[in-house]
């Protein structure tokens, strides 16, 4: 896109924006025009390190501004301020103390419950449930009809810039309480089951198809907490578990109605 282009030149060329730049630099974040990760032909994700870079430049000015949105005694860094909507957006942000930062892009349909919150740089497809206390970090790659349940922490990854976020495909849904960090790809359609914490360099047990791995949840996987023993004299001689992911199962039929329930929030 042109203004892509303009504004990753203008950066590469000053180190930095000007305030009509840094303007327009949040504007097209928000309208998605300029994305942190883009999905390639053979579906995996390619990092623009220059967003990143760019998003950081706006912190290292450093500095705090008083906010006045809901209400006084709001301090944050100038760069970023909150985002406000208005019905045009079509997006149902649900009063009580919800905050998305400027730079962020929402699209149509998302639902925001209160209290959460959506960091800049993040990017939340159409149809997706933001739940309550669910936390989408800088960065972050949310895709269409997700459902990020109450508590959901998805992590944010600024730094270095060529780390790849974490990012979620079309149609996952993340159970209540799950922790997501580290760059892990959650791939279409996955399930994890309330209480789920996995991160890239975790190790993924697939009980279906009898191997271990780390990086992503595969399409389709449904994932719950398991144990494996811990190793060593004392932690054998104590009955000592680690708490690891395990798919069961791969989603079906059966699994797509007892997810399904969600659809009557999103009206």
């Amino acid at each position: 896109m042109k203004i892509a282009h303009t504004l990753e030149q203008a950066f590469a060329e000053q180190g930095g924006f000007d305030e009509a730049q840094w303007s327009a630099f949040l504007d097209a974040l928000e309208r998605g025009d300029i994305r942190v990760v883009e999905q390639q032909t053979d579906g995996e994700w390619q990092v623009n390190a220059w967003v990143k870079q760019a998003i950081l430049s706006g912190f290292k000015k450093g500095g705090l501004s008083e906010g006045h949105w809901p209400a006084e005694g709001f301090f944050d860094r100038p760069a970023f301020p909150p985002r406000r909507f208005s019905s045009a957006d079509g997006i149902r942000m649900v009063p009580g103390g919800s905050s998305v930062r400027r730079g962020a892009y929402v699209a149509p349909g998302v639902v925001i419950m209160p209290p959460s919150y959506i960091n800049v740089g993040a990017f939340v497809d159409e149809g997706t449930m933001v739940d309550s206390h669910a936390l989408v970090g800088s960065c972050a790659r949310i895709g269409k009809n997700v459902h990020l349940s109450a508590g959901v922490q998805i992590g944010g990854v600024l730094e270095p810039p060529q780390a790849s976020p974490v990012i979620v495909e079309d149609e996952a849904f993340i159970g209540g309480m799950c922790g997501i960090f580290e760059g892990i790809v959650i791939r279409k359609r996955a399930v994890l089951a309330p209480g789920v914490i996995i991160t890239k360099g975790t190790k993924i047990f697939d009980l279906v198809n009898g191997r271990a791995f780390s990086g992503e949840v595969p399409e389709n996987a449904v994932v719950v907490s398991g144990t494996r023993p811990a190793h060593g004299d004392y932690a054998v001689r104590l009955g000592i578990s680690l708490s690891v992911p395990c798919i069961v199962k791969y989603r079906d039929e059966k699994t797509g109605t007892a997810v399904v329930l969600e659809s009557a929030l999103r009206g």
